[in-house]
């Protein structure tokens, strides 16, 4: 059986992802902060699709414990996803810049540290996928969110570059752009939004699409697939007319 790392396995996202893949056959190291919380959900999954399921104490922020974190996993995972992430309040990180710095540090800088030690173990093997979960914020600064818009920004072009550097090595580096997902995170801005129901995706639906699209080695995938056109059609108003709108 392969192994299958999820970083900040305590997302919605993330949630389905692990019984995605291991009704796929893969055990499963889950990691995040305070792991406490995910034990009733490893167990469920070890006895729904009788697979190893390992959860094991993570923190992004931590940036000095991220090498050994990944030097104890044994054996060491085949694919990797980057699911950890914070939606800072744009308003807050304007006046604030701890709050500026968090969501830098935590969608970026932490995905950046953790990523470098796994991407030279993989290059090293000449094997394995990493799935880096972004958002479609990233494609263009908006007023509600462009603090962490640019910082998710920033992750997706990192991504690019290490799927640049990767695919030499047989490695597979995808970029994952969710629009709006029904979860926990974003619960209070979908109420904002006011979205018709058919926009708003469920956390197992994004799961699918994501184990599809690495099995045939996507490098950028919206999801759901109405969103990459959604977004174009943002990212090419022209910017005279787009900095007079509320986005």
């Amino acid at each position: 059986m392969e192994n299958l790392l999820i970083l900040g396995a305590k997302s919605g996202i993330a949630r389905a992802l692990a019984h995605k893949y291991a009704s796929k056959g893969y055990n499963l190291y889950l990691a995040a902060r305070n792991i406490e919380d995910l034990k009733a959900d490893a167990s469920d999954i070890n006895i729904r699709y009788q697979v190893d399921v390992k959860t094991i104490e993570f923190d992004a922020l931590d940036f000095p414990s991220h090498k050994g974190f990944y030097e104890k996993l044994e054996p060491k995972p085949r694919g990797v996803i980057v699911a950890f992430g914070y939606l800072s309040n744009q308003r807050k990180s304007q006046n604030n810049f701890a709050e500026a710095k968090k969501a830098i540090d935590i969608n970026f800088t932490g995905a950046l540290s953790i990523l470098e030690i796994i991407a030279k173990d993989f290059e090293a093997r000449r094997e394995g996928f990493i799935i880096g979960i972004s958002s479609g914020a990233g494609d263009r600064g908006r007023v509600s969110n462009y603090i962490y818009g640019s910082a998710k920004s920033a992750f997706s072009t990192y991504l690019s570059g290490l799927r640049n550097r990767l695919s030499k090595s047989n490695v597979h580096v995808m970029t994952v752009k969710p629009g709006v997902v029904n979860t926990p995170m974003i619960k209070d801005e979908i109420k904002e939004l006011k979205l018709p129901a058919i926009l708003i995706a469920k956390p197992e639906d994004v799961a699918k699409d994501i184990y599809n699209a690495q099995v045939k080695g996507k490098d950028i995938i919206y999801t759901r697939w109405f969103w990459k056109y959604i977004m174009t059609a943002i990212k090419w108003i022209p910017e005279s007319i787009f900095k007079r709108l509320s986005l």
